[in-house]
């Protein structure tokens, strides 16, 4: 088993991960990273080289791989391995040959319009622009833990619609129609508060706020809420900014972290390769 130093962050989570080629960890390594990633929700590590079919085999140390979200095209991205997401603005053929392109992505965290969204992500950094397309990450056990005891009383027993339609960037996905009416957004429901079987810790999970809405309330009333637990969960005090280096590999908490990207200079080329770790998250009781 090869030494690992955790070096965590002057941040509300985050650390680095040293002493280790992510492709070439054995089972002794996926443990002690797995134990990291719990203690501390996104890990970086530098200077990293795999192959797209190390960067499967590896993540599949770490728990069965869910297969991407349908993308814009309603194909895989990466023909020769489907567990692939492919991230980038890059073009081919007059075709994107990844997802997201280059504009915001907005706060979110992955599939979770699905009932069983993945655990966590591995996100390689192959090809990085000059300048722009940092992500922040923001640590939903804390949210949820800082909440005015009001907002905590608020949602309790309440869930909220993920918008299954539309992508991080919001470009709607193949196969679904424009909605006016948020109480028909399609997409899983999921508790405002859920709770990790394996520590017992509460963290908000809110998914992506547009098309979002709270069952058994009015739109209104709704939205009120929903932009109070939003504009409380991404304060500053919450996040950690990451400013990527071609050879970064992040690995994140998909459910107790949101998300979100940067523009950048369209005509500069960003290309990422990520995998998606299914999850052991339970409702609340």
């Amino acid at each position: 088993m090869t030494k690992i130093e955790i070096s965590k962050f002057d941040a509300a989570l985050g650390a680095t991960v040293s002493g280790i080629q992510l492709g070439q960890a054995q089972d002794g390594d996926i443990e002690t990273i797995k134990q990291a990633l719990d203690d501390n929700l996104v890990l970086v590590l530098h200077n990293q080289t795999m192959t797209d079919d190390e960067l499967v085999a590896t993540s599949t140390k770490f728990g069965k791989l869910d297969i991407p979200g349908v993308n814009p095209k309603g194909k895989p991205f990466h023909a020769e391995h489907p567990e692939i997401n492919v991230i980038s603005n890059i073009m081919v053929d007059g075709q994107p040959a990844g997802n997201l392109g280059a504009g915001e992505a907005v706060w979110h965290a992955d599939m979770t319009y699905k009932d069983d969204p993945p655990r966590a992500a591995v996100l390689y950094a192959l090809e990085i622009p000059p300048a722009g397309g940092s992500t922040y990450f923001a640590n939903m056990y804390a949210a949820y833990e800082a909440l005015p005891d009001s907002l905590k009383k608020a949602i309790d027993g309440k869930t909220a619609i993920h918008d299954a339609s539309h992508n991080s960037a919001g470009i709607l996905r193949k196969g679904y129609e424009e909605i006016t009416d948020v109480r028909e957004t399609p997409g899983a429901r999921h508790a405002l508060a859920r709770t990790n079987p394996i520590n017992g810790k509460r963290a908000l999970f809110l998914g992506r706020r547009p098309r979002s809405y709270v069952p058994g309330l009015t739109v209104a009333e709704s939205d009120a809420l929903l932009d109070q637990l939003w504009a409380h969960a991404t304060q500053e005090q919450f996040v950690y900014r990451h400013d990527w280096k071609v050879g970064d590999v992040l690995i994140w908490g998909n459910l107790e972290v949101l998300h979100r990207r940067d523009p950048f200079d369209a005509s500069a080329r960003r290309r990422m390769h990520r995998t998606q770790i299914g999850s052991y998250w339970t409702e609340a009781a």
